[in-house]
């Protein structure tokens, strides 16, 4: 999902915000320097490629993207570029391209299995692919490779970058380890390892000073980034009984909400790593949670919380549900837009903008025939692109929802 928070320039912030340098590194990885081709190069482009929308009278979209043969896994905004997606999926390819723009910007080329994971770094410089062959990708904002990452064991399970610098940091299919590199130099920086099964979530806080990782073996680590130390294990009563699916961190730095294949969430002071709240009401997983971003008079401790069976707002301030959103089909993933709307994708195909105060769906965009699988915000809060099982990805027109 793309963070609510708008990028920090790491010019106009202290030194020791980006607090990782050069004499930690850990060892070098070896680059491949090799330059992918152009978008015009001699394979003739990618199947169907890209154009407008399909025919179907039932297709709100303003424009879909057709290049790839297979389920789409991922889709990403660039934070800066207010046209560019990246897409990857199951046909082992991704693509960069422009929202409304009938021309494929360039194809991500290399991966030998799905591309499950993209994200660009904060300030739209690198674009980081992950693919189920244990290995990742940085590329420029023009499709050209950078260099290769290697895994600690199977598929990237998924990838976040540091909001302040161009940090990279990864979770693993087959390994209870978390590592950490620097994209400038493609070196290893830290390995963090105590979970006991795979990590399957983790992010950086908002200021970029601790990490915080959920897994399989239902705990949440929280870790100092610059050591590598686990701060704080939390696990047992009162937290989840089964493995963690998702975690979000306030804009504030200061609390973490996690979910779990349990139907729990509960929430955790960063600080203390004390559980501070339960949340009830879910019957089945929880799938996606997400706070609401942090603007002058909106309700930043309110967060919305998605499962199989329903999506939930929440004013965690005063442990208060705001609305509940009936999802007969469940919710696969969500995203603010802005601080009063949050939109959602289903198994059903279907994208649905709520209303965060009243619980009321008050528009849903149709076109998508499979599960959506990621939703992704455009720079300027304009276009909603969601990547589906059907093999495209749609953009959708959400400018009357900030």
């Amino acid at each position: 999902m793309s963070d609510p928070n708008p990028p920090h320039d790491s010019s106009d912030e202290e030194n020791d915000d980006v607090f990782i340098d050069e004499s930690d590194i850990i060892r070098e990885v070896a680059s491949d320097d090799e330059v992918l081709p152009d978008a015009d190069g001699d394979d003739g482009g990618p199947p169907g490629g890209s154009g407008g929308p399909a025919d179907e009278d039932d297709d709100d979209s303003d424009h879909t993207f057709t290049g790839h043969s297979g389920e789409l896994y991922s889709v990403a905004c660039s934070p800066t570029d207010t046209a560019l997606v990246a897409t990857g999926g199951g046909d082992d390819r991704g693509f960069l391209w422009k929202i409304n723009n009938g021309e494929w910007a360039a194809e991500l080329k290399g991966h030998e299995e799905s591309v499950s994971s993209l994200g660009f770094s904060h300030d739209g410089t690198f674009l980081a692919s992950g693919g189920l062959d244990g290995t990742i990708k940085i590329w420029d904002a023009s499709g050209n490779m950078k260099g290769e990452l290697e895994g600690a064991g199977g598929g990237i399970e998924w990838l976040r970058w540091h909001p302040r610098g161009n940090i990279l940091m990864a979770g693993f299919e087959e390994s209870p380890s978390v590592w950490m590199w620097n994209a400038n130099n493609l070196a290893l920086l830290m390995s963090f390892d105590g979970h006991a099964s795979k990590v399957t979530c983790g992010d950086f806080t908002p200021d970029g000073r601790i990490i915080c990782t959920g897994s399989d073996d239902a705990t949440l680590r929280i870790w100092n980034p610059k050591t590598g130390e686990s701060i704080h294990v939390v696990r047992g009563h009162p937290y989840h009984t089964e493995g963690l699916t998702c975690l979000a961190i306030n804009p504030a730095s200061t609390t973490a909400l996690t979910g779990s294949q349990d139907g729990s969430v509960h929430i955790v002071n960063i600080t203390t790593g004390r559980v501070v709240s339960t949340l009830p009401s879910h019957s089945s997983s929880i799938e996606c949670v997400g706070f609401a971003p942090s603007l002058p008079n909106a309700p930043s401790s309110w967060a919305a919380i998605g499962g199989l069976d329903k999506m939930i707002i929440w004013d965690l301030e005063h442990s208060l549900v705001r609305s509940t959103c009936e999802h007969e089909y469940g919710v696969t993933c969500l995203i603010w837009l802005g601080t009063s709307y949050v939109a959602t994708g289903s198994n059903d195909g279907l994208v649905r903008i709520w209303d965060s105060r009243s619980g009321e769906c008050v528009r849903t965009f149709r076109g998508h025939s499979e599960n959506i699988q990621s939703l992704s915000l455009s720079a300027n809060g304009e276009y909603l692109v969601s990547a589906s099982m059907d093999h495209t990805a749609r953009v959708f027109d959400v400018k009357g929802f900030h």
